[in-house]
């Protein structure tokens, strides 16, 4: 039943949308159809993943198969690491489980992986033969072409680098607005490999963790798709007009070739996404000491993520979380947007069940889960760098606005959840 509680985050819907026309390239260009459609789709794809049995069980078999890859990967880290891959047999006494989740053993081998899987589906044709399927499916629905709709979809699941990586031969072909819509749609979604650590660490805060956390990944899409058309309006004309061979710039001898071709590719994003992180979480450590000097303010000392927990704790009320858990909201948003949004399921995982609205957690886990944050900022410059380098400069241009889209996109998509019964996620 429709509540005050769900007009509530009607706010949120409009405060995003807003927003992302107030920064957009040609304000007199807002897609009124795709917003339309865009919302409506994810309404759907909630009511239904949560709703309709088959779908709910063929989203679990989903997860599974992403946690697969995951795994396949450690496979091959722990033979190369071994028991600094997290494996479950450690030589000395587990008293942390979430230590053995380590970034550089964890997610960036996936980067390794996925190139190689992408090179070697290039060479037998598959990729070609799916993007143009999709093609046709995006094209009627959300006006995609079929590359982007590609990556898009391998976006959902594979992240923000590893995705653009299935079609990174088209990626120079690309518009303005189709490439600034690839990487807004990578912030706005989180990786497989990251799914997964994210349900653990809720799962004993919010029932059907993997659920929500899976969901929130892949609504987050049409969500990354509007908001980056919003700011980034679409050019049709340049679109039909250009004309690409993606076979003739992508070429394999064999497929050991584009095996080995593929894993070298990955292992250059590897190093360069590893240490441009290093440095952006080293600089926000850093300006939190200098902020720190003065001593505690309020009781607490001055850092980066209080003080933007205090600015978004009216966008955490206007997505819908009750205005006495919107100070703790905020906060965690700042979190996500300065730190990561690993960070920030860790810190929403310790906050006890009574302590915060069963809403403002649901809603909370859907507002965090994309990689829009400082340090993707640097992963996207990272990795785009490689994967087309003669486009640095005009990625360098728009990184930080798809930063904000894909902020922004988490939003709307908690939002539009926030729209919805409690009672369809059991919390009625």
């Amino acid at each position: 039943m429709f509540s005050l509680q769900n007009a509530q985050s009607l706010v949120g819907v409009a405060v995003v949308l807003l927003a992302c026309w107030a920064v957009s390239e040609n304000r007199r260009r807002f897609p009124w159809k795709l917003a339309i459609g865009a919302i409506l789709t994810q309404m759907i794809l909630v009511l239904a993943l949560f709703g309709v049995p088959p779908l709910r069980d063929a989203l679990l078999h989903v997860g599974i198969a992403v946690d697969g890859l995951a795994s396949s990967t450690q496979a091959g880290v722990a033979f190369v690491f071994g028991f600094l891959a997290g494996t479950p047999n450690q030589p000395y006494t587990l008293t942390d489980p979430g230590s053995l989740f380590v970034f550089a053993f964890r997610v960036l081998p996936v980067i390794l992986v996925v190139c190689a899987l992408a090179a070697l589906l290039w060479h037998w044709k598959i990729l070609v033969w799916i993007t143009q399927a999709f093609g046709v499916v995006f094209e009627k629905t959300m006006g995609l072409r079929g590359p982007p709709a590609l990556a898009t979809a391998a976006t959902v699941f594979m992240g923000q680098v590893e995705g653009p990586i299935f079609i990174r031969s088209y990626l120079p072909s690309l518009s303005r607005s189709e490439l600034f819509m690839l990487i807004a749609v990578g912030m706005a979604c989180v990786s497989g490999s990251t799914m997964v650590a994210y349900a653990t660490i809720l799962k004993d805060v919010l029932p059907n963790a993997a659920a929500h956390v899976l969901t929130a990944s892949i609504v987050s899409a049409p969500a990354g798709v509007l908001l980056a058309r919003i700011i980034v309006p679409r050019d049709a004309a340049i679109e039909q007009v250009q004309t690409y061979d993606p076979l003739a710039a992508k070429k394999y001898d064999s497929s050991i070739d584009a095996l080995i071709k593929g894993t070298t590719d990955g292992l250059q994003i590897v190093l360069n996404v590893g240490a441009t992180l290093i440095v952006f979480v080293a600089l926000v450590a850093m300006l939190n000491k200098i902020l720190g000097i003065p001593g505690d303010v309020g009781g607490a000392p001055l850092t980066v993520e209080r003080g933007l927990g205090i600015v978004f704790a009216p966008l955490a009320w206007a997505i819908g979380v009750p205005w006495k858990d919107a100070p703790t909201a905020g906060s965690l948003l700042g979190v996500k947007l300065v730190l990561t949004e690993f960070t920030a399921f860790i810190k929403m995982g310790a906050i006890p069940v009574t302590a915060i609205d069963p809403r403002t957690r649901i809603l909370m886990t859907y507002a965090l889960c994309g990689f829009a944050n400082v340090a993707s900022v640097g992963i996207n410059l990272a990795g785009f760098s490689v994967l087309v380098p003669e486009r640095r400069n005009e990625i360098v241009g728009m990184v930080w606005k798809a930063m904000m889209a894909g902020f922004l996109a988490t939003c709307l998509t908690a939002s539009i959840v926030g729209l919805l019964p409690a009672g369809l996620f059991g919390n009625g």
